[in-house]
């Protein structure tokens, strides 16, 4: 049902930014819209569409977070071991001399 409405939604919008039927259409078309937009059971989806967003991004914000932290934990770690690696490895090499 969801998808079926965007698609309608969409295809709403791209008559009336595309057509040359002339104002009247357009008039038309704008009346109905705000007739849905003014319908109670679109108005209370809306919110707990809203709602759900704002909670979503909440816990994606949390997450975000978490992860983030962790990262900048791990990344010296990381960082530090192949340091220490390369370090091993230019020390097996004996030196060399330019001339």
């Amino acid at each position: 049902m969801k998808h079926r409405t965007t698609l309608v939604v969409g295809a709403a919008i791209g008559y009336v930014l595309g057509t040359k039927a002339g104002r009247e259409r357009y008039e038309q078309i704008m009346r109905w819209s705000r007739q849905v937009s003014e319908n109670p059971n679109v108005q209370e989806a809306a919110d707990v569409l809203r709602t759900k967003g704002g909670e979503i991004a909440g816990a994606a914000k949390e997450r975000a977070g978490t992860v983030a932290a962790s990262a900048k934990e791990r990344v010296p770690e990381q960082i530090g071991d192949r340091m220490g690696k390369r370090d091993k490895v230019e020390e097996e090499q004996p030196p060399v001399y330019p001339g």
